[in-house]
């Protein structure tokens, strides 16, 4: 280790100190590297085994790694979704004593992957349209929180499953600024332009690399950042006037809110006077996300996505029914459900497969299954019944996602591997291509894609 080198961290792993910092960072050992899928960046980047954990490694400028450890660090106190930055570290040098660019060291988020990795598996434009929604639902979350982005686009940003569609982490934060005054309309605006035309030359890389039908009108997709944002920054923020007689009307604006996924912290409402009578005008504030992540949270422990939230208390909810349990408690039914319904779930799958999806997303595939074979059989399918033959027929056709190898980084993956690539085997876009088709029907059934579109039966 170079003797002048300095780390600065809130909490310092000892096996940090073990990296060979005294060697470029594109050249790191292979032993000490892992297999994980990488987006484009104009940084090098690696991802390195650490202890029990899996960290990101960034060659940057000394100034702009503070900077960057600095801005994620705020963005978390503030609850933003983005990586978690562990260290900086600065003064280094190789073993002749030339200096060497300083790191920054992120935490990799677990069953993340970058967009190319997605195309990789997927090809199908259903997933662009996906991933838009996800990134316009992080674009708004950040700039509520007065988060000025700088360079939006799918390469700064990781997706993770979320009930069948896609949450957005924001993973670069180098251009960002933070206004804790919030964002002018200037600065939005531009943080969209940014996006639009960042997300329409990616997915012209897409279709050069075979990655995205040829079919795929880029530019009509790159638009739809502008209106999905466009329509949720309104709902989110715009003023509602309505007579003073249908004060039912707030309640139902923070229940549409709260669909959302986003709670209110305060409404701000006023009375006023004009040639009709007196009226009422609400506007809220929205001072978080997360509605359904919170609920579960509470009232289970379960650390899971929105939806996969939102999943999960529709079958709690339907399992309070069933049971005859709908003037007991919640928090009692919740610890029943979790017992006798959630945990017997997850145990049911081999442990050489639960790799594949995290718990909650492995939970909320099961009752879909369900729902696919109850219509398919026009008969009532328990949760077992589902879990078997899902852990049969379906999971194993899955990629193992905690540690998926990166298809759209073949070169350098190979390199790594002496030469060695994964065999990509196609069988499973052809295994699912049925059961996504119809998925994705219903999805279009709710065009914003931010509420569950699915019908489920029993539920």
């Amino acid at each position: 280790m170079p003797q002048s080198m300095q780390i600065t961290a809130a909490t310092i792993d000892p096996a940090l100190l073990d990296l060979p910092w005294e060697i470029p960072l594109e050249e790191w050992p292979s032993e000490v590297l892992a297999a994980l899928p990488r987006g484009l960046s104009r940084h090098i980047v690696r991802f390195v085994n650490l202890s029990d954990r899996v960290i990101a490694v960034k060659e940057i400028g000394e100034t702009v790694a503070y900077r960057e450890y600095e801005m994620l660090r705020n963005l978390l106190r503030l609850g933003a979704p983005c990586v978690t930055p562990t260290a900086v570290i600065t003064g280094r040098t190789d073993l002749s004593g030339h200096a060497l660019n300083s790191v920054l060291v992120t935490e990799h988020l677990a069953y993340s992957l970058p967009y190319r990795a997605l195309f990789s598996q997927y090809m199908r434009p259903e997933t662009a349209t996906r991933l838009i929604d996800a990134l316009a639902v992080l674009l708004v979350r950040l700039h509520l929180l007065g988060f000025y982005w700088g360079d939006v686009s799918l390469s700064n940003t990781l997706f993770r499953r979320d009930a069948g569609a896609f949450a957005a982490y924001l993973v670069d934060a180098e251009t960002g600024e933070l206004y804790t005054e919030g964002l002018t309309e200037g600065k939005r605006l531009y943080d969209i332009d940014i996006a639009r035309t960042n997300i329409i030359g990616e997915l012209m890389d897409l279709q050069a690399g075979a990655l995205l039908e040829p079919s795929v009108d880029t530019v009509e997709v790159g638009d739809c950042i502008v209106t999905r944002y466009t329509d949720l920054w309104e709902v989110l923020t715009g003023a509602e006037t309505f007579d003073m007689g249908e004060r039912w009307r707030v309640g139902q604006r923070i229940e549409r809110l709260n669909k959302l996924g986003f709670d209110v912290g305060e409404l701000m409402m006023k009375t006023q006077a004009d040639g009709s009578g007196t009226r009422m005008v609400i506007q809220p504030k929205v001072v978080d996300a997360g509605h359904y992540h919170r609920q579960v949270m509470r009232l289970t422990g379960l650390d899971v996505q929105e939806r996969q939230g939102q999943r999960m208390l529709n079958d709690l909810e339907a399992f309070r029914a069933y049971t005859g349990r709908q003037d007991d408690p919640i928090e009692l039914v919740a610890h029943a459900w979790l017992a006798e319904v959630f945990e017997p779930t997850i145990r049911a799958v081999p442990l050489e497969l639960r790799r594949k999806l995290e718990p909650a997303e492995i939970f909320h595939e099961v009752l879909e299954h369900r729902w696919y074979m109850s219509e398919a059989q026009q008969r009532d399918i328990t949760t077992e019944e589902a879990t078997q033959d899902y852990v049969q027929k379906v999971l194993p056709q899955y990629r193992d996602e905690q540690s998926y190898l990166s298809l759209g980084d073949t070169q350098e993956m190979a390199a790594i591997f002496d030469g060695e690539e994964e065999n990509d085997d196609v069988a499973d876009d052809e295994a699912f291509a049925a059961r996504d088709e119809e998925m994705a029907m219903a999805y279009e059934l709710n065009p914003m894609g931010f509420t569950a579109g699915m019908r489920f039966k029993g539920e």
